[in-house]
C-alpha cells in the first residue's frame, strides 16, 4: 500500500500544525510521499506566505521598501524551525535570497521559495528525504506540464529516496528557470506524484472534512459527501462548488487512483472519497442526490423560427457570433420552432443588443426574447438515472414552495438536472432541494 499525502497551507501554518502533520504521517506507514504547500494563515488576521512573497515582488518592482514584509516571512520560518528544534540553515537560505532581491528576480522563483522552505523544514521534521520539484516537475515553454518526463523523473527519485517530501506548486522550464502553477497548484503536484508512483490512494489534507452536499453559506450544516465519482465532482465543480483545482483530478483519474479529501485538524473524520466508480454496497448510501450547486446571473436568449429543428444553420451561426464576442455558452436547448442559449450575464451585458441586432439582420428570425437575472442550480447524483421519479421529486418540491422554474436542462450523462430560476430565488431553491432530498432519505 502506498499513499501520497498532500498538505495545504492551512495544515502547515505554524509549528503546532507541523506536529499534527507528523502525527498523521506516522500513524500510517503507507504515507511514504508528502507534498506540501507554503505555510498558510494561522488566523483570520494573518497572511499566507505566498501572498507575502507576491507582495515583496510588487514592492521591489515599484521601488518601495520590502524590508518589513520580507522580515515577516523570515520570522514565520524561524519560528517554526526553532519551536520544533530543527537544525536547517535558514539563515544561509535567507541571506542568499536577500542577495537576489532586485528587479531582476523572477516572480515565479521568489514565490516558489514558500513551498521550497516549507518542504525543507518538513523533510527534516519527518526524517524523510527532500526532493526539489525543480528537478522532477517539467514544463514546456508554453506553460504545459511535460507529464511523461515528469512521471519518469519522480519515479526515479522515489527509487533513491522511497520516503520523501516534495514542495508543490512549481517546477522548471527547459532552461532550468522556475515556473509556478496557478493558485492551488500544489493539488496538481500531489496528483502528479500519485500518478507517477502508481499510488493506491492520493490524500489531500486541508481544513475541511471533505466536500459538503451544499454551500454552508446557503444551507445550515449541510451533510458531508462520503463517496463521489469523478464525473459527479466535475459537474458540481462546473456549477460553482468550491472543490478542487480541476487539473488536480486528471492525473489520478487517469489511473483510477482514489482521491481522499481529509481534515488535518480532524484526522479521525473519513472525509470524502472520490473514485471513478463506486460500489453502492460499499457506500451504503440511500441518497438520491450527491450534491447541489449553482451560480447566479445568467442571460437566456431565445430565438424563434419555424421548423428550426430541421434547419440548424441558424443555431450554428448564432454560436459563431457569440464565439466571436468571446462569450461562453453554458447551455443550449432546442425545440421545434425555437432554441435558447444560456450565457453568463457579465460576458454578454455590454454587447447583448449588438448581438441581437446582428442576429436579426443576418438570420431573420421570427422573434427574439431575452431574459436576464437567471440563476442555474444543478442537482447532481449518480443514482438519479436508475431511480424512477427523480425529476418528479425535484419539480414537486419546487412547485410546493412556489418557485418558478424558468428553464430546465439535463446533463448528457443523466447524473444532473439543472433548473433556471430567478436570481432572487437562488438560495431558497437550494435550501428547498436540499431539504426535500434529505427528508426523503430520513423517511426511508
Amino acid at each position: 500500500m502506498l499513499k501520497v499525502a498532500k498538505f495545504g497551507g492551512s495544515s502547515l501554518a505554524g509549528a503546532e500544525q507541523f506536529r499534527r502533520v507528523k502525527e498523521i504521517v506516522e500513524a500510517d506507514p503507507s504515507r511514504m510521499c508528502v507534498v506540501v504547500s507554503a505555510a498558510g494563515k494561522r488566523n483570520k488576521k494573518d497572511s499566507k506566505i505566498t501572498d507575502l512573497l507576491y507582495l515583496t515582488h510588487a514592492h521591489i518592482n515599484y521601488g518601495v521598501s520590502h524590508e518589513d514584509i520580507f522580515s515577516m516571512i523570515e520570522e514565520r520560518y524561524y519560528g517554526i524551525r526553532d519551536e520544533l528544534g530543527l537544525k536547517y540553515d535558514l539563515e544561509a537560505e535567507f541571506a542568499r535570497l536577500r542577495g537576489e532581491l532586485n528587479r531582476d528576480i523572477s516572480v515565479d522563483y521568489l514565490v516558489s521559495r514558500g513551498e521550497y522552505l516549507t518542504a525543507r523544514l518538513m523533510s527534516e521534521y519527518l526524517g524523510f528525504g527532500f526532493v526539489d520539484a525543480a528537478e522532477c516537475v517539467f514544463f514546456s515553454y508554453d506553460g504545459q506540464i511535460d507529464y511523461d518526463k515528469t512521471y519518469a523523473a519522480i519515479a526515479e527519485k522515489a527509487v533513491k529516496s522511497p520516503r520523501f517530501v516534495m514542495p508543490g506548486f512549481y517546477g522548471a522550464l527547459p532552461n532550468g528557470r522556475i515556473r509556478v502553477m496557478t493558485r492551488g497548484g500544489s493539488d496538481i503536484s500531489g496528483a502528479i506524484v500519485a500518478n507517477a508512483l502508481d499510488a493506491d490512494i492520493y490524500e489531500n489534507w486541508t481544513d475541511v472534512s471533505g466536500i459538503l452536499m451544499a454551500d454552508p453559506k446557503v444551507v445550515e450544516n449541510p451533510r458531508p459527501i462520503k463517496y463521489v465519482t469523478y464525473q459527479e465532482l466535475r459537474e458540481l465543480s462546473y456549477m460553482g462548488a468550491s472543490v478542487l483545482h480541476e487539473e488536480s483530478i486528471l492525473p489520478v483519474k487517469e489511473k483510477n487512483i482514489p482521491l481522499n479529501i481529509r481534515n488535518t485538524n480532524r484526522p479521525q473524520d473519513p472525509g470524502t472519497m472520490i473514485m471513478e466508480n463506486i460500489d453502492e454496497n460499499l457506500s451504503r448510501s440511500r441518497r438520491l442526490i450527491t450534491g447541489i450547486a449553482g451560480r447566479r446571473s445568467f442571460t437566456v436568449l431565445t430565438i424563434y423560427k419555424k421548423h428550426i429543428s430541421t434547419d440548424t444553420r441558424i443555431i450554428r451561426k448564432t454560436l459563431e457570433m457569440l464565439e466571436a464576442c468571446k462569450v461562453e455558452v453554458e447551455h443550449i436547448t432546442l425545440g421545434v420552432d425555437s432554441f435558447n442559449v444560456v450565457m453568463p450575464t457579465a460576458q454578454i451585458r455590454d454587447r447583448i443588443y449588438d448581438v441581437i441586432s446582428d442576429i436579426k439582420r443576418e438570420l431573420k428570425p421570427d422573434r427574439i426574447k431575452m431574459d436576464d437575472n437567471i440563476a442555474l442550480i444543478a442537482s447532481v447524483g449518480r443514482r438519479m438515472v436508475s431511480v424512477p421519479g427523480s425529476s418528479a421529486k425535484l419539480f414537486g418540491a419546487l412547485g410546493a414552495n412556489n418557485i418558478n422554474i424558468r428553464m430546465i436542462a439535463q446533463g448528457s450523462e443523466e447524473i444532473s438536472i439543472i433548473v433556471g430560476v430567478n436570481n432572487c430565488d437562488f438560495e431558497r431553491t437550494i435550501r428547498t432541494l436540499y431539504d426535500a432530498f434529505m427528508n426523503e432519505e430520513e423517511s426511508k
